[in-house]
């Protein structure tokens, strides 16, 4: 009868080791996760070194460490210990090859949950301690349980540490693999055949059982279709019950900020005041900096200089080391994808914020408020990946409001959205921002959506503040060609004066009156490609013949590329891009060539 003591000691020792390098390879991932010291790569490299390196390799470092002449052996003799030759030996060889894998499956799991859960989870007011319990660790669950079976799997077929720190003695060390080994070394090989199997029946079942677990996780948790919004609700929810602001918002509501940053390309370098009941739309090319202001406002990125003062609080100043970390800093901040938390429902969603913070009776009517005024009665209980794009708008929006922020951020919310999705929000983003009280900030890079949400703009090219207004100032008064671009303006042209009333465009190659008096400073001129007229008329000021070098046809409206004075000599060769209707294009496109534009003296853009 074959002796099974093998079997046990080995799920003894891989379960030992196993349950060691859970909480260890945890704690070293989470460790590496946010350490970013110049030691990294040596310290990730000593992690996974028994990965790597030769078993015997290992057991011979092992022996010199554990041995009577050992660091540690030499410890465990004062308290006359011999830790080789034990199972415990074979425990601690276990652990150590078994440890990397654990730590790089952890850490990669880590590494998968999306950041901005974490930051969103900061500005709702969470700790470190809790952040990493109820966020960080439930979503990595399946790369935990993914480690925990590679690990065992490798603890339980250890040989090469195990037999020269631990040894092989039936009964106490000898494990499957030892087994194996002296089986075929003494010609018993239906023996070793026995254990072979037994190894490998139970490394594949443990397998299995993972992929199982998380198949059918996967299955529970299937995306459902996000296209579709419920219009009716979207239309008519508001800020109900988020008209007041926290006690910490009490006297004059507004934003100070004067900061500097060196980013990898630019610096950035803006200094701003938003007042309350406004909101402020932070307008710019992709990468001019915009969602980066935002991080720093709310403390997830700090500042090289300056401070940031919101309703007389001091959130930093580098003057006086002031640096209020992101969950004490009482904002509400809502980035592009929304970032809800998906192992929880729409309830738990927007209580995160509120939990031992509040007692359970004010909580509710808190979030009642909340539930009631984004419209989401009846979907408590769904998850994130039940709800439609509006639906997971409005429970991000109403997670923001529950903590009575004294700031509102929102980082592009409306990018992930198609067309038509996006107008209907829209319009329910001016309604709910016209209700609340605090101070708004908007990042997008879309000129009209800018328009039609915001009062002011703060527009920012490469770090820098060019431009801070009201948004009609803006748009129908830009000053720099910079700020013209920014704005939607697509034709351009250097300028030589002729006197105060008149210019030569000199890339038009045309002579142009203007309404407004000219200055010394001008440099260029411009004007908005739908304020381009034709005209039946062929003399008169600012009127000038033009050919068609190519065009560009929209649903609604048609782009086209015109040539002045001459007949453009291919699709390239063009001066001004003009918009009209289609209703329009189809009287002139069958016309007769030269048509004649006028170009209006007040649509005329006089830039620096």
């Amino acid at each position: 009868m074959t002796d099974l003591s093998p079997l046990w000691i080995s799920l003894k020792i891989a379960i030992l080791a196993v349950i060691i390098v859970f909480f260890l390879g945890i704690g070293a991932a989470y460790w590496m996760l946010g350490y970013q010291g110049r030691s990294k790569f040596l310290v990730e490299g000593i992690f996974i070194s028994p990965l790597i390196l030769p078993p015997t390799v290992v057991g011979f470092l092992l022996l010199m460490l554990f041995g009577h002449n050992g660091l540690i052996g030499h410890f465990t003799n004062l308290f006359n210990f011999n830790l080789v030759f034990t199972w415990y030996a074979a425990v601690i060889t276990a652990t150590v090859v078994a440890f990397p894998l654990m730590y790089k499956t952890t850490l990669g799991a880590f590494e998968q949950v999306d950041a901005n859960l974490l930051q969103v989870a900061r500005t709702l007011g969470a700790s470190e301690a809790r952040i990493f319990w109820s966020i960080l660790l439930p979503l990595s669950v399946p790369g935990l349980l993914a480690g925990i079976t590679l690990s065992f799997a490798r603890a339980l077929g250890e040989f090469g540490a195990t037999l020269m720190l631990a040894g092989n003695i039936p009964g106490q060390t000898q494990t499957m693999p030892m087994a194996i080994y002296y089986a075929v070394e003494g010609g018993q090989i239906g023996d070793a055949w026995f254990w072979v199997v037994t190894i490998m029946l139970i490394s594949f079942s443990s397998i299995f059982g993972v992929n199982i677990w998380q198949r059918r996780t996967q299955h529970r948790s299937g995306n459902i279709n996000t296209a579709e919004v419920d219009l009716n609700k979207s239309q008519n929810s508001n800020f109900s019950g988020s008209d007041h602001l926290s006690s910490n918002s009490q006297g004059s509501l507004d934003l100070y900020v004067d900061i500097k940053k060196q980013l990898p390309e630019f610096s950035l370098s803006v200094e701003f005041r938003s007042q309350n009941h406004l909101s402020l739309g932070l307008l710019g090319a992709s990468g001019a900096g915009k969602s980066m202001l935002l991080r720093l406002i709310a403390g997830i990125e700090k500042p090289d200089h300056g401070c940031i003062v919101l309703n007389g609080k001091v959130l930093f100043d580098s003057n006086h080391a002031i640096n209020i970390p992101c969950r004490k800093r009482h904002i509400g901040y809502v980035v592009q994808n929304y970032a809800l938390f998906p192992h929880l429902n729409v309830y738990q969603n927007i209580a995160f914020g509120l939990q031992g913070k509040l007692n359970s009776k004010t909580m509710k009517e808190r979030l009642t408020r909340q539930i009631d005024g984004m419209q989401l009665a009846g979907l408590e209980n769904r998850y994130p990946h039940q709800l439609s794009g509006g639906q997971q708008q409005r429970v991000a929006i109403a997670r923001a409001l529950a903590i009575e922020p004294e700031i509102l951020l929102f980082d592009e919310p409306f990018s992930a959205l198609d067309t038509h999705l996006r107008s209907q929000l829209e319009q329910q983003m001016i309604k709910n921002l016209s209700r609340y009280k605090g101070v708004t900030l908007f990042v997008t890079h879309n000129i009209i959506e800018a328009y039609r949400i915001c009062e002011d703009l703060l527009v920012i090219d490469r770090g820098k503040s060019i431009a801070h207004g009201s948004k009609f100032e803006i748009f129908e008064n830009p000053r720099t060609i910079e700020l013209a671009k920014i704005s939607g303006c697509k034709n351009f042209s250097p300028v030589k004066l002729i006197n105060t009333e008149q210019i030569i465009a000199l890339d038009w190659n045309i002579k142009l009156k203007t309404k407004e008096t000219i200055n010394n400073n001008c440099a260029y001129v411009g004007i908005r490609a739908h304020q381009i007229s034709f005209t039946n008329q062929s003399k008169g000021i600012n009127i000038y013949p033009c050919w068609l070098a190519s065009y560009i046809e929209g649903p609604h409206q048609v782009t086209l590329l015109i040539k002045l004075n001459s007949p453009s000599e291919n699709e390239g060769d063009f001066h001004l891009q003009v918009e009209i209707y289609k209703e329009k294009w189809n009287q002139i496109k069958g016309g007769v060539y030269p048509l004649y534009v006028y170009l209006d003296p007040k649509n005329l853009m006089l830039l620096n």
